[in-house]
């Protein structure tokens, strides 16, 4: 995608054609909201399948592998798709990267706030049409939608945190910093020192707001990688691990093992049967 930002709706006859395509596993460079207000969504996503059914929402991440197949329910079918690069709301993303971090889909009550953030769809969309769009206005609208989704997630889990100390600008940079090195064999002390501050101050603003150690968000950003290469290349379990910074194969292997409960073989059986 070369846009910065993207919004476009799916109807009946578009769903359509989605449900008629190859429709293979896929991965952005962008981040995207669905957004369902009629029909259902089959969603492959976080590496199992799930059925949403209207209204939800479904936030995808960037270089999250997934893919999604519309259901049109009576013959109909409604879905809002929003693209936009991290940079067009950064001092969101990272917020969202946290929150979507393990649960990208949230099936909503209908209601009054539903329908709002149907209307702040419609009003972005109405503002991309303009022959020079402001894309201040979008970006404040954009920031609302999220902000109303994140209000109706809280009523229906009032006893999770959702990582509200999330404003963490060394968190931010967390993220930044180990999307850029994940795939290196380094620690948590690297970390730290890339951000002038001590591994234990650092682990402390981890849990506060993933309940994750720095240890483990670096290993669950590996596996994830893992995962996506296992799924989507032919490339030799050797060569994904090292690639990852697994200098052994076996350990490489151990590792995945002791995470998801399989071997990184039989995971990528798992995925060519399930999405064949």
């Amino acid at each position: 995608m070369t846009e910065t930002f993207k919004i476009f709706q799916v109807d009946a006859l578009e769903a359509k054609k989605i449900i008629a395509s190859e429709n293979e596993l896929h991965h952005h460079d962008f981040e995207e909201l669905i957004i369902g207000t009629e029909g259902s969504l089959e969603h492959f996503i976080d590496f199992r399948s799930t059925v949403l059914q209207s209204p939800f929402v479904s936030f995808v991440t960037r270089g999250k592998v997934h893919r999604v197949k519309p259901v049109l329910e009576d013959g109909k079918c409604q879905m809002w798709a929003i693209r936009f690069k991290s940079e067009f709301i950064p001092e969101t993303t990272f917020q969202l990267y946290s929150l979507y971090h393990d649960n990208a889909s949230v099936e909503l009550p209908r209601g009054a706030c539903f329908g709002r953030i149907s209307t702040l769809c419609t009003m972005m969309d109405d503002e991309m049409r303009q022959y020079s769009p402001d894309y201040a206005i979008i970006r404040q609208l954009l920031g609302t939608v999220f902000t109303m989704i994140e209000s109706e997630r809280r009523k229906l889990k009032p006893d999770d945190e959702e990582q509200l100390k999330s404003q963490s600008i060394t968190f931010k940079n967390f993220l930044r910093i180990l999307e850029e090195n994940f795939r290196r064999n380094v620690g948590v002390a690297y970390y730290a020192e890339k951000l002038f501050m001590s591994a234990r101050n650092l682990n402390n603003i981890c849990h506060q707001i993933l309940q994750q150690s720095v240890s483990e968000i670096i290993e669950t950003r590996k596996l994830i990688e893992a995962k996506n290469l296992l799924s989507t290349t032919n490339k030799s379990i050797s060569e994904i691990g090292f690639e990852l910074g697994y200098n052994e194969k076996a350990y490489f292997t151990n590792v995945f093992k002791k995470k998801t409960g399989q071997t990184p073989s039989a995971f990528r059986k798992e995925m060519k049967t399930l999405v064949s």
